[in-house]
């Protein structure tokens, strides 16, 4: 019985290391797609807009995996959205919330992230990047428009932008926070 259950789990295993790879390739052909809608509204290139997702992936979750948690923040996933966050878009777009950390729907919150990120940037007069679109996934369209028009740093604004240095830079003066925080993230995705 043991040998039978033994071998039952190998096949398993098996399983789940073939279809990995096809539900890879499924999620990420619709995430291309996807890109080159996004890309006529933030009025970039498509490949220009792709390497900016690729760089965001990189720092977010590093390995590109649909199952990461940072345990310090809450956040999950590829894209490492919040809970809070992903339930909102979850209802908006329709998805059982329980639902929302598979990996094509992970991707369908993240593109309508970046939709509303995108317009708010426009919106705000902020020029489409790679730091621009991450630093308003990272801090929150009112955050960032907050951030870059001089506005003053809220408590949870300053925290966020002191847990999103590295630790050298984390204690910097309140007055050259937002500026040191600027620098780092343009150099890092220049």
């Amino acid at each position: 019985m043991k040998r039978l259950l033994h071998l039952i789990d190998r096949q398993k295993q098996k399983i789940r290391q073939f279809s990995f790879p096809l539900v890879m390739l499924f999620v990420s052909t619709t995430a291309q797609a996807s890109c080159a809608k996004l890309s006529k509204i933030a009025g970039i290139p498509k490949t220009k807009l792709e390497k900016i997702v690729e760089k965001l992936v990189k720092i977010e979750s590093t390995t590109g995996r649909y199952d990461v948690k940072n345990h310090r923040s809450g956040a999950y996933g590829r894209y490492q959205i919040m809970p809070s966050t992903a339930a909102y878009y979850a209802k908006k777009l329709g998805i059982p919330k329980h639902l929302w950390k598979k990996p094509y729907n992970q991707d369908k919150i993240f593109r309508a992230i970046m939709r509303d990120n995108i317009q708010s940037l426009k919106r705000n007069g902020h020029k489409v990047s790679a730091f621009t679109l991450y630093a308003t996934h990272q801090q929150g369209a009112g955050g960032f428009n907050a951030i870059m028009k001089g506005k003053p740093l809220t408590k949870k604004l300053e925290k966020n932008l002191r847990q999103n240095l590295p630790e050298h830079l984390r204690k910097v003066k309140r007055s050259q926070l937002r500026s040191t925080w600027i620098n780092y993230w343009k150099r890092k995705l220049g």
